[in-house]
């Protein structure tokens, strides 16, 4: 485990790369997380019910339901809870808290890093070695702000929870990014219920319900953290499909739907550990995200056949920490999942 000044400018703009990049017509999409190509009915019904309202602009009404939908989901109160269009928007309104330096927690998602960097906030990379278990001792004291994923994107890590708040410090906000928590059974070692004054959560609704063309998620934390993060936002940041999708996903019904669908997705990754190692393929575990890491001789070149053979995969390089020998895979059903493997076969046979 290391630490250090940051990365080059080459690594810099290595930050901006996303799993859609990787993607192209009709490539199977073993690339991006999102569960499905589009919302499931019932949610279409809802948001198609509400295009007759965007003659209007989202109303504080729409915007205090959603509040109140998210509160009740996490126990939290409404005034704990920020509408955001997307959980990457959470990440681009970071350096308003106005902090001095930042650890972020390595390998994991890069948008907070270049968030920060941009706004010429010092980022400290505290880079963790496999099986990259958190060390909150590695961490410098001097750290007044700490950015981590959970579960990690691409490593699949789920950290417990005592480890995550072991973080805190006095004079330190800790921002957990729990985009695939929802994919996680009982959303074990979640902090999103825990309301401390120094805790900011940021969650995603794009993976689980497929919604990533249209950017919802919401933020969690103390109204003071909240209040330091909406200075100079626009007028009417979140719209009114967004607003209806933030509420519709956190109602009861389908808050039990998404841990239905978490379960699938634990059974589906556990097929895929099974015949990626049966292929002699190295894959990173424990897991407990919809997507795993893995670890070949030559990953570039696996890539590279696999995108000829009509499969995108996730490069990992461009993750502080992680080399051209890794790649994240996204967890799909066993039918897909043994399309890939017959493809990284063909491969891995040639491989020392």
């Amino acid at each position: 485990m290391e630490s250090g000044s940051g990365p080059t400018v080459d690594a810099l703009a290595r930050l901006r790369h996303h799993g859609d990049a990787e993607l192209a017509p009709g490539l199977l999409d073993f690339a991006v997380n999102v569960q499905g190509d589009g919302p499931p009915e019932w949610l279409r019904r809802r948001l198609t019910d509400a295009v007759v309202g965007l003659g209007r602009y989202p109303s504080a009404a729409a915007d205090g339901r959603a509040r109140e939908q998210v509160a009740a989901r996490h126990g939290r109160t409404p005034a704990e809870v920020l509408p955001l269009a997307g959980g990457a928007e959470g990440f681009a309104m970071l350096p308003r808290l106005g902090v001095r330096e930042a650890a972020l927690i390595h390998p994991s998602f890069t948008e907070p890093e270049l968030a920060l960097r941009e706004a010429g906030i010092t980022v400290t990379p505290v880079t963790l070695d496999a099986p990259y278990q958190l060390d909150p001792s590695a961490v410098p004291d001097s750290a007044d702000l700490v950015v981590l994923g959970n579960p990690t994107n691409p490593t699949s890590v789920l950290h417990p929870v005592a480890d995550v708040l072991a973080l805190r410090r006095p004079g330190r906000i800790l921002v957990v990014d729990e985009a695939f928590m929802d994919a996680v059974p009982g959303e074990t070692e979640s902090v999103a219920g825990r309301s401390l004054p120094d805790v900011l959560v940021l969650r995603s609704l794009t993976k689980t319900w497929a919604l990533a063309g249209l950017r919802c998620g919401y933020a969690l934390g103390h109204p003071e953290l909240l209040e330091r993060l909406v200075r100079g936002r626009a007028h009417w940041p979140v719209g009114s499909l967004q607003l209806e999708a933030i509420t519709a996903c956190s109602e009861p019904a389908a808050v039990a739907e998404a841990q239905e669908r978490a379960r699938r997705i634990g059974a589906d990754r556990a097929v895929a550990v099974a015949l990626l190692r049966e292929a002699g393929i190295e894959v990173r575990t424990p897991a407990a995200a919809p997507f795993l890491l893995v670890q070949l001789p030559d990953g570039e070149r696996m890539r590279a056949h696999l995108r000829r053979r009509g499969i995108a995969v996730r490069r990992c390089d461009t993750f502080p920490g992680l080399g051209p020998d890794f790649l994240r895979v996204a967890v799909r059903p066993r039918a897909l999942t043994e399309q890939l493997i017959t493809a990284m076969s063909e491969l891995t046979r040639e491989m020392p």
